[in-house]
């Protein structure tokens, strides 16, 4: 199997993500990969239960893709293995009526991972520098002042919410939520393959809807979107990472080794010691409670 290297797919300039491949088998077969994933979920149990009992950290894992890129099913494959009580997805729909008389970053402030846990992210703050630009009627809905119409929206606005995001990431880094930001990049024939499967698979029928294929004519404007998001807000304190998405188990493992490679640098994640008291009694301790 192929050596991960978090470089290789961590996003530091510029890019064309027509130039970045949408597959990468990793040289393996689906059990070896799957084999890897296990090994990978376990050392990222171990490391969430260390960054809980340290309670200075917590970690915001954003997913993004176009339909189909497997989000779902990787945040259930990647996090199984996290307790329970420390992993929290949110998968984030249309807005609500009350999130609608909020600013659009509001429901994502709610959302951010307590010290010591995991958020996830299913779709993200950046459905607003994305939906919102192949759709910007949506950005009516949110009643700005001096927004009127759709001609109220033009460069200025974009150049100001992405100042915004940016200026959002860097201040819930810098209180200790470590940022990773995952685009799932599938090809387009791959899409085609998963919505046909969509439809000619019973159980999967519900997850089709007619939408899905309005959307699909838009890809190559939802593709220079994701590319000018990924480009504008990838930075040092909450980079972007382009996982090739076309082999769900490749890009599961490379996710996981990314998290994993990342979080292990952080030295300073320990359990917290016991006091000189409680250390020196330890084994009166155990006597007291072996005599019970």
């Amino acid at each position: 199997m192929e050596k991960i290297k978090t470089s290789h797919y961590r996003i530091e300039e510029t890019v064309r993500l027509k130039d970045i491949p949408t597959l990468n088998t990793l040289g393996a077969t689906e059990e070896e990969l799957e084999e890897a994933l296990s090994g990978e979920r376990k050392k990222l149990a171990e490391f969430q239960n260390r960054m809980y009992a340290h309670g200075k950290y917590g970690v915001l894992i954003c997913i993004q893709g176009m339909d189909t890129a497997g989000k779902d099913s990787l945040i259930r494959e990647v996090f199984k293995d996290l307790n329970a009580r420390g992993v929290v997805v949110h998968s984030f729909k249309i807005p609500s009526m009350l999130e609608l008389r909020h600013d659009y970053l509001w429901r994502h402030y709610l959302a951010l991972p307590e010290r010591g846990k995991f958020s996830v992210f299913n779709r993200t703050h950046y459905e607003n520098v994305l939906v919102t630009r192949v759709h910007p009627e949506y950005v009516l809905n949110e009643n700005i002042p001096g927004i009127e119409s759709v001609n109220d929206i033009g460069p200025e606005f974009w150049d100001k919410r992405f100042e915004q995001i940016n200026n959002f990431e860097k201040l819930v880094a810098e209180n200790g939520t470590l940022i990773f930001k995952f685009f799932l990049h599938i090809s387009k024939e791959e899409q085609r393959q998963r919505l046909l499967r969509r439809l000619n698979k019973k159980s999967k029928n519900w997850k089709f809807s007619p939408g899905d294929l309005e959307e699909r004519k838009l890809w190559d404007e939802y593709l220079k979107y994701y590319e000018e998001a990924i480009n504008r807000t990838s930075t040092a304190h909450a980079p972007w990472y382009v996982l090739p998405a076309d082999n769900k188990k490749a890009c599961r493992l490379i996710l996981a080794d990314i998290l994993y490679d990342e979080l292990k640098k952080y030295k300073n994640i320990k359990e917290p010691q016991l006091d000189e008291d409680t250390m020196a009694n330890l084994e009166y301790y155990k006597k007291q409670l072996e005599g019970e």
